[in-house]
């Protein structure tokens, strides 16, 4: 199974808006850990970057990806105007071309572009999950709700998903 790990709106311009500092250190730990586990499997990692309204800011480094996530050499990126990042962008082939069967949505904010991404891929065809300790919001209510109320995958379970992939079960 090839699982493609999404990492949305991990940019500087966003974070401003997380209250809880340490709640960002954390995230990003989690998201770092499950894409390593990820590259060290050969499974895809996509950044996903909000780029609405790019052209008017006087700060383009505001834009970027925060220095706490870790992007890999071969890790992909798309950019995207909407919350849904699946919309008007090329995700959806760029997952297809990858092999992608599962989607894993982690980044910001996780009642709007997180929810709004997973959306976009169960509507593709793509069982989707939010990781579990992945996500951050300006309200951190809805990251509650977000965990009670969606499909999370937690890291032990990706841990174990990597540990199997490209293993076959021998015909008895």
């Amino acid at each position: 199974m090839r699982i493609g790990l999404l990492i949305v709106d991990m940019q500087r311009l966003f974070m401003n808006e997380v209250a809880d500092k340490h709640r960002v250190a954390e995230t990003c730990e989690y998201i770092n850990y499950v894409s390593g586990l990820l590259r060290a499997a050969g499974q895809p990692v996509i950044h996903i970057q909000d780029m609405e309204g790019a052209q008017h800011d006087a700060d383009p480094e505001a834009r970027s990806i925060i220095p706490e996530v870790v992007v890999g050499p071969n890790d992909l990126r798309v950019e995207k105007e909407y919350s849904n990042a699946f919309w008007k962008t090329d995700l959806e082939q760029m997952l297809r071309d990858q092999g992608v069967e599962f989607v894993v949505v982690s980044g910001f904010s996780a009642e709007y572009c997180v929810t709004f991404t997973a959306n976009g891929a169960a509507e593709r065809g793509f069982p989707a999950a939010i990781l579990q300790r992945g996500i951050l919001s300006a309200n951190p209510d809805a990251v509650s709700s977000i965990y009670r109320d969606r499909h999370v995958v937690s890291h032990s379970v990706i841990n174990y998903m990597t540990s199997v992939i490209g293993k076959t079960i021998a015909p008895e």
